[in-house]
C-alpha cells in the first residue's frame, strides 16, 4: 500500500507544478489592473509573501477571525478579499486592544498571504456591479459610466519578415484588446528610408549608405497599465537597433473600464414585481427605496457598494431603477417620483463579485497545480436586521 502511495504521488507531481501567490496576483490584475483604482485605495499585497507556494485559495468579501479559522482548516495559504483589510497607514501593532493588529499576527502565525482586489474589481467589465447586474438576469449590460481615457496609440514601423514576430510579441504584452477582441492592429505598407553613422550596427543594408526598405506600419490599442510591458517587448522582438514608434495618449473611453452598469430585462416588470425579483435575485430580505414613476420597469442601473453619486448618471441614462448602497436620507428625497431607487446593503450589493472571481481562479488553476478554491462559507456582514 505504501509504495502505490507514493507511486501515485510521484504522477501527481509529475502532472502538476507550484504556484505562487505572484502568478496569482498577476492573473488577477491582468483581468483586473491595480492601476483602474481609485487613487486613494489600497489594493495588492497586504500581509505575506508572493513568494510563497500557493496550496489553496479562500476568498471572502472582508477579513474577520472566522476567514482565518477557516483558511486554517482548509489549508488555504492564500486569502483574497475585496475590501483591504490596511486600508489606512498603520500607526501601531497592538496585538492586545486592535482587531486588524490581530488579525495581522494571526496571518503571519500561519504563514497566510492576504491579497485585496477593490476597486479595481469594481471599475472591471465583469467585476463587482456587472456580477450584481446579472443576477438581477439583465441583457445587453454594460458600463452606466465610463471612466477617462486610459488608452493610447502604438503605431511601430516594422520590416515586412520581422511584422509577424513583433505584432505576436506586442499582443502577447496586451496590446491590441478592444473590447471582446483581441490581437486588433491595423497595418499599412510603406517605404522607410535611414542612412546609418559609422558607430551604427544596421539589420538591413550597410552603415553610411542610405538604405530603401519595405515596411509596414503597425497601429494597436494599448491600456495604460499595459503600455510599460508592451514597449518592452517590441524592443526586443524588433530586429531594429533603434525601431521608431509613436505613442499617442487617446481621448476615447475605454471598454473595459467604468463604474456602475445599466442593462434591460428582458421583459418588463411592475414596481411590486420587480420589488419581489430583487428579493429573490440577490437573496436580501429588508432594503430601504422610495418609488419612480410608478411605470413599467424595463431599464436596470445598478452600482455594487456605495454607489450615491451615480444616481443623476442612471436617471440621465434614462434608467427605470437604479441599485446601490449606502444611500443618505436626502438622496432618496432628490430621486423621489425620478427613479425607483434602492438600498439593497453594501454588502449584498458586492458578495456575488466573488463567484466571477472564484470561476476564474478555478480555470486558471485546474490542470496545473492541485491549487483548490473555496468561497468562505458564512458571512462577514457587520450589519444585522433587527425584527421584532
Amino acid at each position: 500500500m505504501g509504495a502505490e502511495i507514493k507511486n501515485a504521488l510521484q504522477l501527481r507531481s509529475a502532472f502538476f507544478f507550484d504556484m505562487t501567490g505572484i502568478e496569482i496576483f498577476k492573473y488577477i490584475e491582468n483581468w483586473a489592473p491595480k492601476e483602474i483604482a481609485w487613487k486613494n485605495d489600497n489594493v495588492g499585497l497586504q500581509v505575506g509573501s508572493g513568494k510563497r507556494e500557493v496550496k489553496n485559495i479562500i476568498l471572502c468579501l472582508e477579513l474577520n477571525m472566522k476567514v482565518i479559522e477557516q483558511a486554517i482548516k482548509k489549508k488555504c495559504n492564500l486569502i483574497i478579499s475585496h475590501h483591504p483589510l490596511i486600508f489606512h497607514p498603520l500607526k501601531k501593532i497592538d496585538l492586545v486592544r486592535d482587531k486588524n493588529s490581530m488579525l495581522i499576527e494571526k496571518l503571519i502565525k500561519n504563514d497566510i498571504t492576504l491579497y485585496s482586489a477593490h476597486t479595481n474589481l469594481d471599475f472591471t467589465k465583469d467585476g463587482v456591479s456587472f456580477e450584481l447586474a446579472k443576477k438581477l438576469k439583465l441583457k445587453n449590460i454594460k458600463f452606466l459610466t465610463d471612466l477617462p481615457s486610459n488608452q493610447y496609440k502604438l503605431s511601430v514601423f516594422v520590416p515586412d519578415q520581422s511584422l509577424e514576430i513583433v505584432s505576436e510579441a506586442i499582443f502577447e504584452a496586451g496590446a491590441g484588446k478592444i473590447g471582446e477582441y483581441s490581437q486588433c492592429s491595423f497595418r499599412i505598407k510603406g517605404e522607410g528610408t535611414f542612412i546609418g553613422s559609422t558607430k551604427s550596427n544596421p539589420t538591413i543594408g550597410k552603415k553610411s549608405k542610405k538604405e530603401t526598405v519595405q515596411e509596414v506600419r503597425l497601429e494597436v490599442i494599448v491600456s495604460s497599465h499595459n503600455l510599460k510591458n508592451v514597449i518592452s517587448a517590441l524592443l526586443k522582438s524588433h530586429p531594429y537597433e533603434e525601431p521608431a514608434y509613436d505613442i499617442y495618449p487617446l481621448t476615447n473611453s475605454g471598454t473595459d473600464v467604468g463604474a456602475g452598469a445599466i442593462g434591460e430585462l428582458e421583459l418588463p416588470m411592475d414596481q411590486k414585481t420587480f420589488l419581489q425579483h430583487v428579493v429573490r435575485s440577490i437573496n436580501v430580505n429588508n432594503f430601504r427605496f422610495t418609488e419612480g414613476k410608478n411605470g413599467k420597469i424595463k431599464k436596470v442601473a445598478v452600482c455594487g457598494g456605495s454607489g450615491s453619486d451615480l444616481i443623476s448618471k442612471a436617471i440621465s441614462e434614462g434608467a427605470d431603477v437604479y441599485i446601490t448602497a449606502d444611500i443618505k436620507y436626502h438622496a432618496f428625497q432628490d430621486a423621489q417620483n425620478e427613479i425607483l431607487l434602492i438600498d439593497a446593503g453594501h454588502y449584498e450589493t458586492e458578495i456575488h463579485s466573488l463567484n466571477e472571481v472564484e470561476k476564474r481562479l478555478r480555470e486558471f488553476v485546474r490542470g496545473n497545480s492541485g491549487i483548490k478554491v473555496f468561497k468562505f462559507s458564512g458571512s462577514t456582514n457587520p450589519v444585522i436586521f433587527f425584527n421584532n
